[in-house]
C-alpha cells in the first residue's frame, strides 16, 4: 500500500503550514504516515510530536542543503533527507549551528542590497515571515510578492532572487559526502531528495550513486512531482543494482508550492525498513 509522505516542510524552514496543520492536511488525504524534513533544523519535531492525529505516525527527519562536485570541478546543489536520526548529535548541532549563522548573515546581506536597490521592502519584514525558522530566499521572495514587486515566489527564484544574480550571497554548504556520514554517525537514514531534478541530475549518475552507498547512502527519492517517467524508470534501475530503497513524496511546503500533500507516496513496506534502521522511533498518534 502507498499511505505515507515522506518529504515534507512546515513554517519551521520554508513550507507556510504549521506542523498541526500540515499534520492536519495529512489526516484530510488519507496518509497515515508523514515525513517532517524541514531544512537543516529539527525544530519542528517538537511540535509535530503533540499533535499527531490518532492512526496516523510522524517520522521525523530534516533535509540538508548540500553538494557535490561535477565533472568541471563546479559544486552542485543537491538536497539530502535524513530520517530518524538524533538530532542531539554533535556532528548535527555543531553543523545546522555553522548553517544557521551563515543564513541570518546571508539574509539580512540580502535585504540590504535589495533596499539598496530601491526595492520596497526591510528585514522585519522578512524576519516576520520566517517566524521561528532560519531567514531563507523563500521569505524575501514572499516579502517581494507581499510588497507587488513580483507575482510569485518562483518568479523571484528566476530573476531578483537567482543564483549568480547581482544580490546572490554564496553559502559554504555541507558536502554530499559529509552530509550522509553525519546522518549516518547519528543513527539516521540518509536518502537522497529528486535526484533528477534541477542541478543535481548532472552529478548524480549511477557510478557516482554507488560511491555514496560505499559511504552510508540508504535509499533515492524516485516518485517525486520533478521526476517524469523515464527518470523513475531509470532510478528504479539504479536502486535495484545498488539495494537501495525507493521512497516517494510530494515535497509539500504549503502555499509556497503547487503540490499536494500525499501526490507522491512511498511503499508501506520501505517505510518499516527505514524505521527499522532509525535510531529514533516514529512520534505515534
Amino acid at each position: 500500500m502507498l499511505t505515507a509522505d515522506l518529504h515534507t516542510h512546515t513554517r519551521f524552514s520554508d513550507g507556510t503550514d504549521t506542523p498541526e496543520e500540515l499534520l492536519a492536511a495529512a489526516q484530510a488525504a488519507g496518509l497515515t504516515t508523514v515525513g517532517l524534513t524541514d531544512h537543516d533544523t529539527a525544530d519542528g519535531w517538537d511540535q509535530a510530536a503533540e499533535h499527531v492525529p490518532p492512526g496516523m505516525r510522524v517520522v521525523p527527519g530534516a533535509e540538508f542543503s548540500t553538494k557535490h562536485p561535477g565533472g568541471d570541478g563546479a559544486l552542485v546543489s543537491v538536497h539530502l533527507l535524513g530520517y530518524l536520526f538524533d538530532r542531539d548529535h554533535p556532528l548535527i548541532t555543531a553543523e545546522w549551528k555553522r548553517i544557521v549563522d551563515e543564513r541570518t548573515n546571508r539574509g539580512a546581506r540580502i535585504v540590504q542590497s535589495l533596499v539598496a536597490a530601491g526595492y520596497p521592502i526591510t528585514l522585519d519584514q522578512v524576519r516576520d515571515k520566517a517566524g521561528r525558522g532560519n531567514i531563507g530566499r523563500p521569505h524575501i521572495a514572499r516579502t517581494l510578492v507581499d510588497a507587488g514587486v513580483i507575482g510569485t515566489v518562483g518568479e523571484a527564484f528566476e530573476g531578483i532572487l537567482e543564483d549568480g544574480g547581482p544580490h546572490h550571497v554564496s553559502l559554504r554548504s555541507t558536502s554530499l559526502v559529509e552530509g550522509i556520514e553525519m546522518i549516518v554517525a547519528a543513527g539516521g537514514v540518509p536518502v537522497i531528495a529528486h535526484p533528477r531534478a534541477r542541478t543535481a541530475a548532472a552529478v548524480l549518475s549511477a557510478p557516482v550513486l554507488e560511491t555514496l552507498v560505499d559511504v552510508g547512502l540508504a535509499g533515492l527519492e524516485v516518485r517525486h512531482p520533478d521526476h517524469d517517467h523515464a527518470a523513475r524508470a531509470e532510478l528504479v534501475g539504479i536502486a535495484a543494482d545498488l539495494g537501495l530503497l525507493t521512497t516517494g513524496s510530494s515535497d509539500y511546503h504549503g502555499g509556497n508550492k503547487t503540490l499536494r500533500i500525499g501526490q507522491e507516496r512511498t511503499d508501506d513496506d520501505v517505510v518499516e525498513q527505514i524505521v527499522d534502521r532509525g535510531a529514533v522511533a516514529p512520534f505515534v498518534g
